[in-house]
């Protein structure tokens, strides 16, 4: 039996030296650690448990024993609710304050019961030796208290396997060695000590001293294998999942290795199979192109557009690499954010800002920003620009007559009279009530004046048509060009409005030039 205890000796100093070696290495790299700090606990408190049941099993004498017992309850009763709390927080959730310190009730109560048993029993009823044992064991009787911790630790124990378990099928397989060997750190003490208190265990000793060997060296395999700890798979999953922005994963080969939930939801059609495809094989798939972004360069950021459920959306698309240790790039990671209720907004906004409300053609204030850029660019190409402006004639005689609705629906039929005759590099605008201005970049005094006659006739020869009733419309024009570098924007329309009062006068529904000879 001496022979027993001496390896059961070896084997439980094992383990505390493996659980404070773990200690020591999340200590000395806690910052690359999530959660390490609990983890630090829950390893030292299990080393203080080891560590005090193995000197007590080393001891010769009763009262050694019962030292070393209140020494390794120091470390045993906190234990299970920290390891509790580790799975929950692996698991990407976290208690309150009062939830945590609510935990640590039972464990501090039962240090004290330990602590000053002798005084009234209520947690072992008697302690002694075996004496028909050829080495000192300590025996015992338990108490009532005894039964409240031995019930709460094996339910921390229970509740921490459950949650895990719970994970196994929400985990991706490359995170599942970790999930098993956390899972097994809480089984593994949970059935030992439920093997004990049925009192099936040789010589009467705890076998979880001994079997934390085995689940510390476990937890040595992880770290090392599979990284657990500088990783929370689990937690990190959770918020992958729930991000609201569509998320795709690639290789160093721009292979799939990873999408969200929110991903499917904008491509209800990529499948799990799909994974280990290049990215441009899948969106020719699914979209009949290959991914129009280029996406395998770091900080890019574009809006892309596509049709989803007979809609137009938009999506701003974000790109950024993924490193490893060696701050090697290993992957792209590319966001895909729904920015479309946004860029509806700044498009309402800029029609708002830059175009007529009744028309959609430029307002007044865009054409006289983008009319000084096209005269400046004129000039420094030494190229020859001209403007026209022009309004209907008699239009407060439509709105007497049939109603501000059909004065509405004259502007908007010229309008969409006159954008047939233009071409797009033509910049037209209304420049206010029924008065219309057009730029047109490279075209001569003639060029403007045969385009504003073109107009002219075209809007004679279209009368509008409203609820049965034709609505002859005629527009009288003036035109100007730019001839010297003094002149600006403001005095070429003032010269177009010049030639077009000329027109009023000589009858409507004519076209005048500001110029010395009259076309």
């Amino acid at each position: 039996m001496e022979a027993h205890i001496n390896s059961y000796i070896t084997l439980v100093t094992t383990s505390a030296v493996l659980n404070l070696f773990l200690c020591m290495y999340t200590f000395f790299r806690r910052a690359h650690f999530p959660s390490a700090h609990l983890f630090i606990l829950y390893t030292a408190s299990l080393s203080v448990y080891t560590f005090g049941y193995a000197i007590g099993l080393a001891s010769n004498t009763l009262e050694q024993m019962k030292f070393w017992n209140i020494i390794q309850y120091i470390g045993m009763p906190v234990s299970a609710p920290l390891g509790l709390l580790l799975m929950i927080r692996y698991t990407g959730k976290k208690l309150s304050k009062l939830q945590t310190s609510a935990l640590f009730i039972i464990p501090a109560i039962t240090v004290f019961m330990v602590t000053t048993n002798d005084w009234h029993h209520l947690y072992y009823k008697r302690v002694w030796l075996l004496e028909d044992s050829t080495v000192p064991i300590m025996a015992l009787d338990i108490g009532q208290w005894y039964v409240v911790h031995g019930a709460f630790t094996f339910s921390c124990l229970l509740c921490a396997g459950l949650i895990l378990i719970g994970q196994w099928r929400h985990t991706k397989k490359m995170y599942r060695r970790q999930l098993l060997t956390l899972i097994a750190s809480q089984i593994i003490p949970m059935v030992a000590a439920f093997v004990y208190l049925l009192g099936l265990t040789p010589f009467g000793l705890d076998p979880v001293p001994i079997l934390m060997c085995v689940t510390s060296t476990m937890y040595i395999w992880a770290i090392l294998s599979s990284r657990l700890l500088t990783i929370v798979p689990i937690a990190k999953e959770s918020i992958f999942e729930s991000m609201r922005e569509g998320v795709i994963v690639l290789d160093s080969s721009y292979r799939l290795v990873d999408f969200n939930r929110s991903l499917r939801l904008l491509l209800p059609e990529i499948q799990t199979t799909m994974v280990g495809r290049p990215l441009n094989d899948i969106w020719l798939e699914l979209a009949g192109e290959t991914f129009p972004v280029e996406y395998g360069r770091e900080g890019l950021q574009t809006d892309l557009y596509w049709q989803f459920n007979g809609e137009t959306v938009c999506y701003q698309v974000r790109t950024s690499y993924v490193y490893n240790k060696s701050s090697e790039a290993v992957g792209i990671l590319i966001m895909l954010i729904d920015i479309t209720e946004q860029r509806f907004l700044e498009e309402q906004l800029k029609q708002l800002a830059y175009f007529d409300g009744l028309t959609k053609i430029y307002n007044r204030t865009q054409f006289l920003y983008k009319g000084r850029e096209l005269l400046s660019e004129a000039r420094l190409n030494l190229q020859p620009i001209s403007f026209i402006l022009f309004d209907i004639d008699h239009f407060k005689r439509i709105n007497d007559t049939y109603g501000h609705d059909v004065g509405d629906q004259a502007i908007i039929h010229v309008v969409s009279v006159c954008n047939r005759y233009l071409s797009s590099e033509m910049l037209f605008a209304r420049y206010g009530g029924e008065e219309f201005v057009i730029a047109l970049p490279n075209m001569t005094l003639q060029d403007a004046h045969d385009q504003a006659e073109q107009l002219r006739t075209a809007l004679l020869s279209e009368p509008l048509e409203v609820e049965g009733k034709t609505v002859s419309l005629t527009s009288s024009f003036g035109v100007a060009q730019c001839d010297s570098d003094s002149d600006t924007l403001e005095s070429l329309l003032r010269d177009a409005d010049h030639a077009l009062y000329e027109s009023k006068r000589h009858g409507r529904n004519t076209v005048s030039v500001h110029a010395v000879n009259v076309v």
